[in-house]
């Protein structure tokens, strides 16, 4: 073969790789899933559970950054049901977010198939049922996203990789709360915390050899304090972002946050215990499961190790510490992007105030004086289809205002690509939890008191840990930066059920007045339509 028909066919194979990469998806994986009840005795008494396939929680969701997630969920139960993916950004696709504001819910004996992506997402995760109170009976799962073989970790690869779900629970069903929660209530303490749905089990690991722990607060309303006793624990991942690699000898996870520690078995072969207690409450329910070294001879023993005595101050000292690690990879090659969160003004400030009224002589929950309300329809079809009457783009401030508190479809609207700071400030003297559906944001502050203007010069403008679940202090306030690059209908929410379910919650939206699929996409062949929406067809 002569020199130039070589040259040409080395080319011609080359054209025809380089096509074919551009035109190859992302793999696809499939998934059927059928939630039913079932019984089961998380706390030594039987009662009625949600199961996922079975299972209670549900089956671990293992997946690689950017697959294609196909997930027909079959709804078995005596209620309609959704599933949300807790911290996945749903690129461009709110449509598969999950919860009321932007899906029908699936009624029972139909399914739905979610199709969605965990796009440029690596991290520890969960998935849980938004619909009515059905978080407390179960339902929920872990979800964790790794990375692709070509994008590096800031840490070797652990021996193994546990994920814990942690959380309180009630014996009480799930159905007798929100009777509860419906007569204008609030919910009485917990009765237990569960460790992956039991109150004890075993972690077995070889010593000297270093293990990955995901850890997620599944729970309703109550932080938790995590600990393993004599080990210490080298915090590498939060929510989706490598932090710096501080080492901890326990760690406040609050209401839906997740995180990943890696842990090394370099003490004495023994067992050990794993401990999860209440934090801020002033009965100190404790769960215990095990840390079983492979060749120990020597079970656990003794007191089981005490949580932080000091309280809000240390976690609020404990909080600070956490910083995003610049110098990482994450599911991209270059996570910082094009720009740095420190070095844009904010378009606007919202201020959000959560409050706990008494309306119509119930007890309610509140934020800036408006309580939510859930109207028949999403309110992303009622955008899609433009249905008048379901909410309005005035129903409520950006700052809390001195009217007296009343029920309403919140929506927040907002432009897409404005950078925003939103400031959650807590007046009352409890431990809040804000989580953000859509996005991850930058939490640049803490602080006691009340917010003011002048309160930015306390912000972290440099490695500020991005995140979509942050804590806010009682009688304190909590400041994020969030860029809207991800066009749609959000849930900005109480990541505490009771209060998400009481009205703590609004709906962020996010718009653009051109249609392209650049910045959203269509509406799903197979959406359910409800409400308003009921009798309209797909375009």
């Amino acid at each position: 073969m002569g020199k130039l028909a070589l040259l040409h066919l080395l080319c011609g194979i080359f054209i025809f790789w380089a096509v074919s990469v551009v035109k190859a998806e992302d793999p696809y994986k499939y998934f059927t899933w059928t939630a039913t009840y079932g019984m089961a005795s998380p706390l030594g008494t039987p009662q009625q559970v949600i199961l996922i396939n079975g299972q209670f929680p549900g089956p671990r969701l293992d997946l690689v950054t950017n697959d294609n997630i196909v997930l027909n969920l079959i709804n078995k139960l005596d209620e309609p049901l959704l599933l949300t993916w807790n911290g996945i950004k749903q690129r461009k696709n709110s449509w598969q977010d999950g919860v009321l504001g932007t899906n029908c819910p699936i009624p029972p004996n139909r399914n739905y198939i979610y199709k969605f992506q965990p796009k440029d997402q690596i991290g520890s995760y969960t998935y849980f049922p938004s619909t009515q109170l059905h978080r407390a009976a179960g339902g929920f799962g872990v979800l964790n996203v790794y990375a692709r073989s070509v994008i590096p970790v800031p840490y070797a690869k652990p021996a193994g990789d546990f994920s814990l779900l942690i959380g309180d629970w009630y014996k009480t069903s799930h159905k007798a709360l929100r009777q509860i929660l419906d007569s204008g209530k609030s919910l009485p303490f917990p009765d237990g915390l569960l460790i992956n749905g039991q109150r004890q089990s075993t972690f077995t690991g070889d010593q000297g050899k270093t293990y990955m722990f995901r850890i997620s607060n599944v729970g309703l309303k109550t932080t938790i304090n995590f600990r393993i006793q004599g080990h210490k624990m080298k915090l590498v991942e939060v929510e989706g972002s490598h932090v710096i690699q501080n080492l901890y000898d326990s760690f406040d996870v609050h209401v839906g946050q997740s995180l990943s520690i890696l842990v090394t078995l370099d003490q004495s072969p023994k067992d050990y215990y794993i401990v999860a207690s209440t934090r801020f409450t002033t009965t100190v329910l404790t769960s215990t499961s095990v840390l079983h070294y492979t060749n120990s001879q020597t079970p656990v023993s003794g007191p089981v190790p005490a949580g932080p005595v000091n309280q809000f101050q240390w976690s609020l000292m404990q909080a600070r510490t956490i910083r995003w690690n610049l110098t990482s990879n994450a599911a991209r090659p270059n996570p910082q992007g094009s720009f740095h969160y420190g070095k844009i003004t904010p378009s606007r400030t919202i201020l959000l105030a959560n409050s706990a009224p008494l309306i119509n002589g119930k007890q309610r929950y509140a934020v800036n004086g408006i309580s939510y309300i859930h109207p028949d329809t999403p309110l992303k079809l009622a955008d899609h289809f433009n249905i008048p009457g379901v909410f309005t783009l005035d129903s409520i401030r950006s700052a809390p205002t001195a009217d007296s508190p009343h029920l309403a479809t919140a929506v927040l609207p907002s432009s897409l690509h404005e950078f925003l700071e939103i400031v959650f400030q807590n007046n009352e003297d409890t431990m809040q939890s804000w989580h953000l559906d859509g996005y991850d944001f930058w939490v640049v502050g803490f602080g006691s008191g009340t917010w003011t203007q002048a309160s930015r010069k306390g912000y972290n403008l440099v490695d500020a840990l991005t995140r979509h679940t942050t804590q806010v202090y009682p009688k304190s306030w909590t400041a994020i930066f969030v860029s809207l690059d991800n066009q749609g209908m959000w849930n900005l929410r109480s990541a505490m059920w009771d209060r998400q379910y009481l009205g703590q919650q609004v709906y962020l939206r996010v718009y653009n007045p051109t249609a392209s699929l650049a910045n959203e996409y269509d509406i799903p062949t197979n959406a359910l339509l409800c409400g308003k929406a009921a009798a309209l067809r797909h375009p």
